[in-house]
């Protein structure tokens, strides 16, 4: 019997998220090790110490696993670990904060699967509304999106700042164009809704984003999907598991969230279970997580 696996999990936060603890050890982890409070500085020193106390054949049995709640953050701590490897001292790093990557990524391959069942149309071009949009998985869906070649729109409930700054970060990072709209009243908001196509709902649970009046007023809408589980629902007139099902009094068809959960829980279990098969050492983010979410949506 080889070394075991062991994940070392990092999070900023207080701590560690219980539900990817389980993922990972589900996924066949044989012990899944948290580790709270972690600065960026704290990284290096974290995976050199994980890294030189295996031999070349056990850090292929160890990975490392980097939660929290802000998508930049976790995306410096991951570019900190790759810098940190010294090979053939190296190992996989997922980053998947709050486990915002692998929702967003399945959400937009629902929505890209509902396009070309029910409307024989693709995402590229197509106008999304991401509302709740200073949160992670909406700036996450929103650059997926426009990595897709989708027109992505921010949209802030408490003005236009923090979703502007979230655009400037994307075309920076990504080198993708995210548009960003004030969504801090309700007239503001039907005027965002009558002008998309698809509708993101990526609110805090139990927050009503978007009426049913306003879905009504969206005469070009195809599809709206709400990750939010629970009551109310983000997007009035989407049930929780509804998937590509009829919103009433409209053209479009609605994605719930245990439609989208459904996904999203298998493509984070899939990256898991890449970091454990793979020989060669993978650095797994939103991309990843979209990639294997728009092979498991069908």
């Amino acid at each position: 019997m080889g070394n075991p696996r062991i994940l070392h999990m990092l999070t900023p936060l207080k701590h560690m998220s219980p539900f990817d603890v389980n993922m990972a050890l589900d996924a066949g982890f044989d012990a899944a090790i948290p580790y709270t409070n972690v600065t960026i500085e704290d990284v290096a020193g974290l995976v050199q110490d994980a890294i030189f106390s295996r031999g070349p054949e056990g850090v292929k049995r160890t990975g490392v696993f980097i939660a929290g709640k802000r998508a930049i953050e976790a995306l410096d701590m991951m570019d900190r670990a790759k810098k940190a490897m010294v090979p053939p001292f190296e190992i996989s790093v997922f980053a998947d904060p709050a486990g915002s990557f692998t929702t967003a990524a399945a959400m937009v391959a629902c929505v890209k699967k509902a396009l070309r069942d029910k409307f024989k149309t693709e995402l590229k071009r197509k106008r999304v509304a991401v509302f709740g949009g200073t949160g992670v998985v909406a700036f996450a869906s929103a650059v997926i999106a426009a990595m897709d070649g989708a027109a992505s729109t921010l949209i802030g409930y408490d003005g236009p700042e923090r979703v502007h700054k979230l655009a400037v970060e994307a075309q920076a990072r990504f080198g993708v164009d995210v548009g960003y709209a004030d969504g801090s009243t309700e007239e503001q908001k039907t005027a965002l809704a009558r002008d998309a196509e698809i509708i993101f709902a990526a609110g805090p649970a139990g927050r009503r984003l978007v009426t049913l009046d306003q879905l009504k007023q969206a005469k070009q809408l195809r599809v709206a999907t709400d990750v939010n589980a629970v009551p109310p629902s983000g997007v009035e007139g989407v049930g929780v598991n509804d998937d590509a099902a009829p919103i009433p009094g409209t053209e479009a068809v609605g994605i719930g969230a245990l439609a989208v959960g459904n996904v999203k829980y298998r493509t984070e279990a899939g990256l898991f279970k890449q970091m454990i098969d793979s020989e060669k050492p993978l650095y797994l983010d939103f991309r990843d997580a979209y990639a294997l979410a728009q092979k498991l949506a069908g």
